[in-house]
């Protein structure tokens, strides 16, 4: 191809990687003979070269869940458009699987990973982080791991969420919400008790369920609420699964939302404006969670330091129809 073109091997070389800029008649004469000769660049070996993949991973405990989907898919798209292809992994929210995936960084077959775990860790988990380096925590938090962290404001939710729920009038709230110890699941706690706490009310115990996020676990919290002595006239739920999760328990039950029972979800996922009634929920941005993950990570790849503290997108509450006031209350209120 140099003869082709009239130039050194060298000089088609920086050219064509984007490491010179010819004048504009050899620019011309070296692209004329790329197409003349069909010439396609040997990308493995330009990888080798360079020791690097140029390529991201993406670990998450299920890629059908509606946040982590949306996630991947922004991810993947900011990944392109910096120069990389993203590869998906779905861990089932085992750590084995993580530690074996985390392994591809340390054998070169991704230059970092985006890790969206939703588990406690024992310490191995860490443990192999700190060995990769190049990993980026989304989401949810590994103590001990040495990594960038990007998180949700998730004690402004807890807060806004309870907030919401006690100007409409409610003082008997539950709280359904993950696994416990899990970083989002106690921010989002500790904000919904700090909006109790300003109304002049306690947290009851008897009113927090924790277990899984997804749906049936929703499901499973309301058959445990509907059967206590007083249950409760509103629910914060701390992941929008979790609120649908209810709301389908509540209707089989002939438990009407939110005449019945108002309900406030977290995460705003698609099919949260979509529900009958359209549920009301605190809105984390997926599309952000994505792109500056991805930010995150090729500034980590390339050798810039991170931020010494997590990065936090904002959150907020989204009005749409699942909350009303406390039906005795509703009941009591003169005709007018």
């Amino acid at each position: 191809m140099a003869r082709v073109a009239g130039v050194s091997p060298a000089s088609v070389s920086r050219y064509l990687n984007g490491r010179l800029t010819l004048p504009e008649a050899t620019a011309r004469r070296i692209q004329a003979a790329v197409l003349q000769l069909g010439y396609r660049p040997n990308a493995i070996a330009r990888r080798l070269r360079s020791g690097t993949s140029e390529t991201l991973g993406l670990i998450t405990a299920d890629i059908a869940y509606p946040l982590f989907a949306t996630i991947a898919s922004a991810a993947e798209a900011e990944a392109s458009e910096a120069g990389y292809s993203l590869v998906m992994f779905s861990s089932r929210n085992r750590a084995e699987s993580e530690i074996g995936f985390l392994s591809r960084v340390e054998d070169r077959q991704l230059d970092g990973v985006l890790l969206l775990t939703n588990h406690l860790d024992d310490g191995r988990l860490a443990a192999r982080i700190n060995a990769c380096k190049a990993v980026v925590l989304v989401d949810e938090d590994v103590p001990g791991a040495e990594a960038p962290r990007l998180f949700a404001h998730n004690v402004a939710g807890g807060l806004a969420a309870g907030r919401h729920l006690i100007a409409a009038g409610h003082r008997r709230i539950a709280h359904v919400t993950g696994p416990a110890g899990l970083l989002s699941v106690d921010e989002r706690r500790r904000g919904f008790a700090a909006a109790l706490t300003e109304a002049g009310l306690t947290l009851d115990p008897a009113l927090v369920v924790s277990g899984r996020y997804d749906e049936g676990f929703g499901a499973e919290a309301f058959a445990r609420l509907a059967a206590l002595p007083e249950p409760p006239t509103a629910v914060f739920a701390a992941a929008d699964m979790l609120a649908i999760g209810m709301i389908r328990a509540a209707r089989a039950a002939g438990v009407a939302v939110p005449r019945d029972l108002s309900i406030v979800g977290y995460d705003d996922i698609p099919l949260a404006s979509l529900l009958d009634p359209p549920l009301t929920t605190i809105r984390q941005s997926a599309e952000a969670f994505g792109r500056l993950g991805v930010r995150m990570l090729v500034d980590l790849v390339k050798g810039r330091a991170p931020a010494g503290r997590p990065e936090r997108i904002p959150v907020e509450l989204v009005v749409r129809g699942s909350v009303a006031g406390p039906r005795a209350e509703m009941e009591a209120a003169p005709a007018r």
